[in-house]
């Protein structure tokens, strides 16, 4: 595990600009994996699962309590995006909490987040919003929006 966690933290150093303070640091991401309702799913660029010793080019880390999974956190390394890489992890991720029991999936993101455009794709629609969750580091403040997949 060890291994992936450094694979996760590599994307995610690529993948999060840290304007946006999204990131999440390896403890936080280590104390996640500790706990057993906690997934992951790691992709190569061509979204299978990256072999030993190899890189991977995109992650998600997802939660699951009874019938309710959360995805925590997704991410693809910038010269893989628009390739698709994201839907297919975000689909692997909605099969396995499918797979898991989950009824509905949510996830959270800043409103301006570009991602929303696949979100909406696979079908997840807005439920909830956080006035001002988001801090910038210029300070600033974003919402967060909610989305709940029904599955």
């Amino acid at each position: 595990m060890i291994d992936d966690i450094d694979r996760i933290m590599s994307v995610m150093a690529q993948a999060f600009d840290p304007h946006w303070g999204e990131a999440w640091n390896r403890r936080q991401i280590g104390d996640a994996l500790l706990l057993p309702a906690t997934g992951y799913i790691l992709a190569d660029a061509s979204g299978q699962w990256p072999a030993e010793g190899r890189d991977a080019a995109a992650f998600a880390l997802t939660r699951q309590t009874l019938d309710e999974a959360e995805l925590l956190l997704i991410a693809v390394v910038p010269q893989e995006r628009g390739r698709g890489l994201g839907r297919i992890v975000l689909e692997q991720v909605i099969a396995a909490v499918r797979g898991r029991g989950a009824a509905k999936l949510f996830l959270e993101m800043r409103h301006n987040n570009p991602a929303e455009h696949l979100y909406r794709a696979l079908g997840f629609v807005p439920v909830g919003r956080r006035p001002a969750y988001y801090r910038l580091a210029d300070g600033s403040r974003l919402d967060a929006v909610t989305f709940a997949l029904a599955l």
